[in-house]
């Protein structure tokens, strides 16, 4: 009697158990779609159509990337004395626009870029755009952070990231992120239990609800890439991830900028700079004093350059940024970030003609390469037109599943009171194990995820509401 009972009596509470997990998935499922659904509609658009637009671009800003002009490169020097006469020239309002990095022409055709920081541009800066052969300034843009991004896909970018509402418009791409993986799982879940409790029903009519869970299923391991990569870069999940880094060691490399403090000097070693406090503009060869180069002389670009060449800076692209105080190194860095990734960085001190500091991609953890690559694939850049054709393909999949979706949901709208479990009962429903398991997991969740663990608690809340209006 006891050994035919406990079998079937285990198999009613492994049924039960599914049952009840399906109802909370299924509740929340709903509620990621219906609330955050928004917000990842928006990711995806801006996504997409920022990974369709450097082709567009190119176009949009041919006269200042590119010149007709052949013959022989004029020294770097040159062209950034160019571009700061061009900036001398133009009316200033408040501070006078530093030199801050010179991004040299990276193959014929194709213009140099000297880049101004100035007072109230944030991460942007003022890219004069100069022909190498004529030195001729085909115009300005503002470019956008370390990437050097053109106005057109800032905008984008700015869209896409915050909706141009600065940090507090970064908690919305963020919110879709950390739930975005969720609902593709939870997703895949609900598609097999009922395909599975439906599976002498092979051929079904293709429908809204059909064609939606196929998309998921198609796209959900793009959906987790997309949401693990997006979070790496968010202002609140990003923190603890970087904090885990940190802890693990996994940080990604990078070059030291600071000059050894003793420095010698010709004839000047092991002296007391203390008491030379009034020649620190001079150095002495020969007890004759001669000028120290100024912090970013246009003149030592070409120096430097040649420094971190023959260093191992082989890329096409690089970018050369001056100090900005004597104790500090020049900073070469490559910035193709195309494959094979192309990210070194040396520090270069072009008094001691030596590359003082490096960071090679090489070198780099592994999970910092991961998280490189991924960042780098997520943007659409790591493979050029195949990776651009793969995220938009994506996005476009994505928006039209969010968008059928909501088809569904009007369709078929519930009444107060009508349909699917609260989630407080679905949890109260599942057994104990589970029940503790949901818990831990929902908490662990809440501390990573800041942003989840707060809208988790909305849904609660609207959950709660809504039942007892339908009790009423």
């Amino acid at each position: 009697m006891t050994t035919t009972y406990q079998p079937a009596a285990a198999a009613a509470v492994q049924r039960k158990g599914a049952s009840a997990l399906t109802a909370l998935l299924l509740r929340l499922h709903f509620y990621i779609g219906l609330f955050v659904g928004p917000f990842i509609l928006v990711a995806a658009v801006t996504g997409t159509l920022f990974v369709l637009t450097p082709q567009i671009e190119a176009r949009v800003y041919a006269q200042q990337l590119y010149n007709q002009s052949h013959g022989e490169i004029q020294p770097l020097a040159a062209q950034v004395k160019a571009a700061q006469a061009y900036m001398d020239g133009l009316d200033h309002q408040g501070e006078r626009p530093r030199l801050f990095a010179v991004r040299p022409s990276k193959a014929e055709g194709w213009n140099t870029r000297v880049m101004f920081s100035q007072e109230g541009l944030g991460d942007q800066s003022r890219a004069v755009f100069v022909d190498p052969v004529s030195l001729q300034v085909h115009g300005e843009l503002l470019v956008y952070g370390t990437s050097g991004t053109l106005p057109f896909r800032t905008a984008l970018d700015y869209l896409h990231r915050n909706l141009m509402l600065g940090d507090l418009g970064r908690n919305y791409s963020e919110l879709a992120a950390s739930w975005l993986w969720l609902g593709a799982l939870g997703g895949v879940w609900l598609w097999w239990n009922a395909r599975r409790r439906a599976w002498p029903e092979v051929r079904r009519p293709m429908n809204a609800r059909r064609l939606h869970a196929l998309l998921g299923i198609w796209i959900v391991v793009g959906l987790v890439f997309f949401s693990a990569t997006g979070l790496t870069w968010s202002k609140w999940a990003g923190a603890r991830v970087n904090m885990l880094r940190a802890e693990l060691g996994w940080i990604t490399p990078s070059a030291s900028m600071q000059l050894p403090q003793a420095k010698a000097v010709d004839g000047m070693a092991g002296m007391d700079m203390g008491e030379h406090a009034g020649h620190m503009g001079h150095q002495h060869h020969g007890g004759m004093a001669m000028p120290v180069p100024a912090v970013g002389d246009p003149a030592r670009f070409d120096l430097v350059q040649s420094i971190a060449r023959a260093g191992g800076i082989d890329a096409s692209e690089i970018e050369i940024r001056p100090p900005r105080a004597g104790n500090q190194a020049w900073m070469v860095r490559e910035t193709d970030r195309s494959w094979p990734t192309q990210v070194d960085t040396v520090a270069v001190d072009p008094d001691r003609m030596a590359i003082t500091s490096r960071a090679d991609f090489a070198t780099f953890p592994l999970v910092a390469k991961l998280i490189r690559w991924g960042v780098d694939a997520h943007m659409g850049i790591l493979f050029g037109v195949a990776n651009q054709i793969v995220m938009a393909a994506f996005g476009i999949a994505l928006t039209a599943m969010i968008v059928l979706g909501y088809v569904m949901w009007w369709r078929r709208r519930p009444a107060a009171g009508s349909g699917l479990a609260p989630l407080s009962e679905a949890f109260m429903r599942l057994p104990p194990a589970q029940r503790a398991t949901v818990a831990v997991l929902a908490i662990l969740l809440g501390w990573n995820l800041p942003l989840m663990g707060v809208s988790l608690l909305l849904f609660l809340l609207v959950d709660v509401i809504r039942w007892r209006l339908a009790r009423r």
